[in-house]
């Protein structure tokens, strides 16, 4: 049975309408637009659908309607201060970081979550905070980098 949910966007109250078991991934894509957050496994296992929900990562894929209703999602896109990047996402592109790009939306997000609990993380913390997003171009390397240099351009 559709229903309405309320909940807050990068910001903004927002009033969809959905099944309550349809995906939050699904709503943000198909009804705000917001295509940065990428379907990837379908099972909340790669993380290129990660997004920040009430201060924790989760998966946006496996994260139904009926429990996202009330709370606050932080997306890629609401990452950024207006026209000025995240930190994460300015080391990303500086460090040339992403090759096909498809999972690095989850990694910015999880990488800012990281970076605002740690601030400045050494490489083994950056390592392990990744852990849960596959990057299949191979590209570790220069995310973890990139990870490290935001986190000293924070400080």
């Amino acid at each position: 049975m559709t229903r309405r949910f309320t909940l807050t966007v990068n910001g903004r109250d927002v009033r969809v309408t959905a099944e309550p078991d349809t995906p939050l991934l699904t709503v943000l894509r198909n009804q705000l637009g917001l295509v940065g957050s990428r379907f990837g496994c379908g099972l909340g296992m790669c993380g290129a659908c990660f997004v920040r929900m009430d201060g924790q990562v989760v998966p946006s894929c496996d994260t139904p309607m009926w429990s996202a209703e009330g709370t606050s999602v932080i997306t890629v896109e609401g990452l950024a201060d207006g026209d000025r990047l995240h930190p994460v996402q300015q080391a990303l592109l500086d460090e040339q970081a992403a090759q096909c790009a498809f999972c690095i939306s989850g990694i910015a997000v999880r990488a800012a979550a990281l970076l605002e609990s740690t601030p400045n993380p050494d490489e083994d913390a950056v390592v392990e905070a990744l852990d849960r997003n596959l990057c299949r171009c191979g590209a570790h390397q220069r995310i973890v980098r990139a990870v490290l240099k935001a986190g000293s351009a924070a400080r």
